[in-house]
C-alpha cells in the first residue's frame, strides 16, 4: 500500500442527510415530486449527474444547471456555518497522513471540498482533493478514484480507499483499490457489496486496520 484515498461525505463529514434535506426541499420548491429511490440513486453522482436526475426523474422545473446552482448555494450557506465534520475525521486523516500520502475523492463540488479543508486546517495535509466534476463520471464509476491515484503518482491497485455508501464502495472496488467501509448508519450499504470489502466499526479503527494490512503484506 502506497497511499490512502478518503471519500468525504459520510466518511469525514456527516453530510449525507444534509444533502438529502436540501435536495428534497429544493425539489418541493420547484415543482418536483420526491421518490423513495431518489436518495440512494443520487449518492455518489457527480453534480451534473444529480442535477439532471432532479430534472428528469424528480420533475424539478428548472434547467439542470440552475438546479445544481440552487442546491449547491444552499449547501455552501450551511457549510459556511461550519461543515458537519465527524468526530474522528481530522485526527484520523492526520494519523494516516503521517505514514502515507492521502487524497480525497469526493462527489461533492469543489467549493464544498475547499470549505472542509479550510475549516479543518487539512489543506496542507491533503495534497490531492478531487471532485467527480473534474473526473467525468460520478460514483459508482471508478473515475474519481483513478484520477486521485494518478494525481498522487501512485498506481490505483497500490491504494486503500475509505468509503461509506454502496455507490462509493463500488467505485473504489472498480478502481482496483483495497476498500475499507465505514458504513453510513443513515443509509446502510448493500450487504452484498460489504461482503467484498473490509468493514470497520468506525473511522477511528482505520489507522490500526491499515497498519495491520501493511504489516501483513510487508
Amino acid at each position: 500500500m502506497d497511499a490512502v484515498v478518503f471519500d468525504l461525505d459520510g466518511v469525514l463529514v456527516d453530510s449525507e442527510t444534509m444533502w438529502d434535506e436540501v435536495r428534497q426541499a429544493f425539489a418541493a420548491a420547484h415543482g418536483g415530486t420526491w421518490t423513495p429511490a431518489a436518495t440512494r440513486a443520487m449518492q455518489g453522482m457527480s453534480t451534473p449527474e444529480w442535477a439532471a436526475y432532479l430534472v428528469r426523474e424528480v420533475g424539478v422545473r428548472l434547467s439542470p444547471e440552475d438546479a445544481a446552482a440552487g442546491v449547491i448555494a444552499e449547501m455552501d450557506r450551511r457549510y459556511a456555518e461550519g461543515p458537519p465534520v465527524l468526530p474522528d475525521a481530522v485526527r484520523v486523516v492526520r494519523a494516516v497522513a503521517d505514514r502515507w500520502p492521502v487524497a480525497i475523492a469526493s462527489s461533492s463540488p469543489p467549493v464544498l471540498i475547499r470549505s472542509f479543508l479550510r475549516a479543518t486546517d487539512l489543506a496542507g495535509v491533503v495534497p490531492v482533493a478531487i471532485s467527480s466534476e473534474e473526473a467525468g463520471a460520478g460514483k459508482p464509476a471508478p473515475d474519481v478514484y483513478l484520477l486521485a491515484a494518478s494525481r498522487l503518482g501512485v498506481a490505483a491497485d497500490r491504494c486503500a480507499a475509505v468509503e461509506d455508501s454502496t455507490n462509493g464502495l463500488r467505485s473504489a472496488l472498480a478502481a482496483g483499490m483495497a476498500v475499507y467501509a465505514v458504513p453510513n448508519p443513515h443509509f446502510p450499504p448493500d450487504p452484498a457489496v460489504l461482503a467484498e470489502v473490509t468493514v470497520l466499526p468506525g473511522l477511528a479503527d482505520l489507522p490500526t486496520a491499515l497498519s495491520a494490512a501493511h504489516r501483513g503484506t510487508a
